[in-house]
């Protein structure tokens, strides 16, 4: 990529997005399906060249490269990570990557606010994922919260379990990390998706789960949710409800929060039969797309069904 694609940002509808090492393994497969005809909320994304420049142009590139040269043992990642995320907050984004970011946010935003996405280029591939490893921030209102939230989430590249993954991995020294940033669902209900069933080792159902509100209470374990077992024609085989006394909502100022819900709610299915048929279509295509078992997170906004995510199932 050259300097001046780092100085800019890409729409998902560009060319150089379905490349991992420019779009990173999220943002690639986000575009890819979204080029595909599949329903992914609207985004773009910030190149993962953009990090190593936004750290030369702030001097601090050697620096970096230094401290991650100096990690040898487990014992080094913490202090190191401290040191490394605190250079890549003390880098501010400035000058024509400053306004790409800043005037693609007001095309994109429509007063919904935004996901602003991790993506590392090592990601989300058939070895080994990163998932989970770096941050995700959503409901991200304001173009200078934007700005902010990207390097926070560069920053989550050089956290403490992320550096120890990745010194696994023998990878250190990578800076690929790209950052995507996509239209926030307002969710009524969402959850994850495996097409086999990794826990009964089953490839002819898939496994589903599913909460009210957005997917960020069943990523992050705040409720039990609803789990489906369901055959690859679309049938219905099992299924057991959660209570689940709560549920993550969009903050009208930015940011989520928990809310209650009521008795009836708690205790209803989340799914009915029409849209965990929906799902199963969705998955079997992301299946036939990448070639192999997926691990889809998806989200209903509106009655309409979302694709967020679709990564190979690993071990």
């Amino acid at each position: 990529m050259t300097t001046q694609q780092a100085d800019t940002i890409l729409w998902f509808d560009h060319d150089d997005c379905r490349r991992v090492d420019v779009a990173g393994g999220k943002g690639a497969s986000l575009a890819s399906m979204a080029g595909l005809g599949l329903p992914v909320p609207p985004g773009f994304l910030v190149p993962a060249a953009a990090l190593d420049r936004t750290l030369h142009r702030a001097g601090r590139a050697d620096e970096m490269l230094a401290i991650l040269s100096s990690i040898s043992t487990e014992d080094d990642i913490e202090p190191a990570s401290e040191r490394l995320q605190a250079l890549v907050l003390d880098s501010p984004i400035t000058g024509p990557l400053a306004d790409a970011i800043s005037d693609a946010y007001e095309r994109l935003d429509a007063g919904s606010g935004v996901a602003v996405r991790s993506s590392a280029c090592a990601e989300d591939g058939e070895v080994a994922s990163y998932a989970g490893q770096q941050d995700t921030y959503l409901n991200v209102r304001g173009a200078d919260q934007v700005l902010h939230h990207v390097s926070r989430c560069w920053a989550s590249f050089f956290g403490t379990r992320a550096l120890f993954y990745r010194r696994l991995k023998g990878s250190l020294a990578d800076l690929g990390m790209a950052v995507v940033v996509q239209r926030q669902l307002d969710a009524a209900k969402a959850g994850v998706m495996f097409t086999i069933d990794p826990v009964r080792r089953r490839r002819d159902q898939l496994l589903i789960e599913a909460a009210w509100g957005l997917g960020e209470a069943v990523v992050s374990g705040a409720v039990i949710p609803d789990q489906y077992i369901v055959a690859r024609d679309g049938r219905l085989k099992r299924a057991h409800v959660s209570r689940q006394d709560k549920m993550v909502v969009r903050r009208p100022d930015g940011g989520t929060e928990e809310v209650e819900l009521s008795e009836e709610q708690a205790t209803g299915q989340v799914l009915d039969e029409a849209e965990l048929s929906q799902l199963v279509e969705l998955g079997l295509r992301a299946e036939e797309i990448f070639g192999g078992p997926q691990d889809v997170e998806w989200a209903f906004e509106g009655g309409a069904l979302y694709l967020l995510q679709s990564r190979p199932v690993t071990a």
